[in-house]
């Protein structure tokens, strides 16, 4: 998702904090705390949060953490975040699928599906597994959730670490429905 050329158009991620009312303050502390705090790197929460939004089809929440992130997000995080929701958008339906129809047979047969930028990232396999990570939990796919978990272990992150990737795409969520709640009047 590029920029809008009409920036006006756009809500920064602070306006859309401030479209959040008492009733979902919450998000609106939560969304500052966990991008700008914790043993990840800026850039991968960044990426994290950017995934998630492109995973739940938050356009406009995604390009305001462009926006707001733009010192953090480098060309090549903002592709893997693309790509890492995309990837999973696919991945998340079928392996989830695979797992919740609990039939051998399923799982034998080959996947036939291209996932070769999740080995060749335009940053590194610990960015693009954390944002993998994070559309997998977004997603409840169990044998996703634990595929990444056990790859980004190898990769040399902590359980604190994945942790933290869990609990940004948890807000991500969480904030994209508060923006679109607020956007929705009181029933009568």
């Amino acid at each position: 998702m590029q920029p809008e050329e009409d920036s006006e158009a756009m809500r920064s991620l602070d306006e859309l904090k401030a479209v959040l009312t008492d009733d979902t303050k919450d998000l609106r502390l939560n969304i500052g705390n966990v991008l700008d705090n914790g043993d990840l790197k800026p850039e991968e929460r960044w990426a994290v949060a950017l995934a998630s939004a492109y995973f739940l089809r938050a356009g406009e929440l995604a390009e305001a953490l462009i926006a707001a992130g733009s010192a953090h997000l480098t060309p090549g995080a903002l592709a893997d975040a693309k790509a890492a929701a995309s990837i999973m958008g696919m991945n998340t339906v079928y392996y989830r699928f695979r797992h919740m129809v609990g039939k051998e047979s399923y799982s034998q047969r080959q996947a036939g599906l291209r996932m070769a930028r999740m080995a060749r990232p335009a940053t590194t396999k610990g960015l693009f597994e954390l944002a993998s990570m994070g559309c997998a939990v977004i997603a409840g796919c169990e044998t996703c959730i634990k595929a990444h978990e056990q790859s980004l272990l190898a990769e040399g992150y902590g359980e604190d670490r994945v942790h933290q990737a869990v609990r940004i795409a948890a807000v991500v969520q969480g904030f994209a429905i508060a923006v679109a709640a607020e956007g929705v009047p009181a029933s009568a």
